[in-house]
């Protein structure tokens, strides 16, 4: 199976990734084929162990339901935490992994009133399982996505965008020209914060790890938005809050924990916030005592799946998906570099995913289109 790579760092109306699905073609499928092709673990552990590729049938189509063909499905760090048994939300086994992507809708239940044929759709709980071509699901387990956003856009939305997007809206009241300074700014999460930064008119500051091609990705962040790039012995020896170049920042948003967390906390202004959203090193996150008592800073944490499970079906979830779409469709926001692999294609992009270490920004998409 040819592999599709699409490296991004430009408006998403070049990838010329939408694809046309005649209605015929999936009333035909329905009729003639009910049969899945989908990952699944009866087990947890390395995904590369205990992950199984395989055809299965399509249940009955109950009155309540909507089959859904899913189109692109993104492999997020918490996916392989889950299939491990390392997260806290476990689904029960046997189980299809995948919680993001983008789907279309192809048949409705007759007691479904909200969703149509061709809606496009993004799962709207955890655990529903996205590594499928396609599958039966609850009207109430999916959230409707404008359908003129491209397909790319649209199967990343759910995770990365909106992390980004309460951790910048929820924890301290920012106003322009203040800054915000974050560790992983390569990260999926880290490139939305930039972007949302700019569009917003906050300055951001961004600490990543040292490597061979430091200069090249300095760049590339700025290109982005980014007004200060520095690796982490840059950080430590910094002088832009002391000399005023920025405003000492009010908001950190810690994604390694560690010593890059506390080196990012001590550049935060008194009654500064950091926000604590992952944890790449593996190691805790400490927090001095001065920081506490002479300087009263905050340290919280973010999970975006209690921030769902708290605000499911509500307006603020609704609006907050419909604003990130429509900067995605204005290309405002784009799709951080990525790589598209076929379903079956799954080892390439496990095996890469787990061995990032932190110094990709790289994601890869499951395309259950090509399988």
């Amino acid at each position: 199976m040819v592999v599709q790579i699409v490296k991004v760092m430009f408006p998403l109306s070049r990838l010329h990734v939408t694809k046309s699905f005649p209605l015929m073609r999936f009333m035909s499928s329905l009729s003639s084929d009910s049969s899945v092709r989908s990952l699944l673990y009866k087990e947890y552990g390395e995904p590369v162990e205990v992950l199984q590729f395989g055809d299965s049938a399509l249940g009955k189509l109950e009155g309540n339901q909507v089959l859904v063909k899913w189109l692109l499905s993104p492999v997020n760090p918490a996916d392989i935490n889950t299939i491990q048994g390392k997260y806290p939300s476990k689904p029960p086994l046997p189980a299809v992994p995948g919680n993001e992507g983008v789907g279309e809708v192809v048949a409705v239940g007759t007691n479904v009133q909200n969703f149509s044929i061709g809606d496009r759709v993004l799962p709207n709980g955890n655990n529903l399982g996205t590594w499928r071509t396609k599958g039966n699901y609850k009207a109430e387990d999916l959230l409707k996505v404008p359908s003129d956003i491209d397909p790319l856009a649209a199967s990343v939305l759910k995770v990365n965008p909106c992390t980004a997007y309460r951790m910048l809206r929820d924890f301290v009241q920012l106003k322009p020209g203040d800054t915000v300074i974050q560790n992983g700014g390569n990260s999926a999460v880290g490139q939305i914060v930039i972007q949302l930064c700019r569009i917003w008119d906050y300055k951001t500051v961004s600490v990543v790890r040292d490597r061979p091609d430091i200069l090249k990705l300095k760049e590339q962040l700025k290109e982005l938005g980014a007004n200060e790039v520095l690796t982490e012995d840059e950080a430590r020896k910094t002088d832009l809050f002391k000399s005023k170049k920025l405003a000492v920042p009010k908001l950190a948003l810690n994604c390694v924990s560690g010593q890059n967390a506390l080196e990012v906390s001590r550049q935060l202004a008194n009654g500064g916030v950091m926000v604590t959203y992952g944890g790449m090193s593996r190691e805790p996150v400490t927090v001095p005592t001065a920081s506490l008592i002479f300087k009263d800073l905050t340290f919280k944490g973010f999970w975006m799946s209690a921030w769902y499970k708290k605000h499911y079906g509500s307006k603020e979830q609704i609006d907050m998906i419909n604003e990130i779409a429509q900067l995605f469709k204005e290309k405002k926001l784009v799709v951080p570099p990525h790589k598209l692999v076929p379903l079956n294609n799954y080892r390439e992009a496990i095996v890469n995913t787990l061995n990032a270490g932190g110094k990709t920004g790289l994601k890869y998409i499951l395309d259950m289109t090509n399988v």
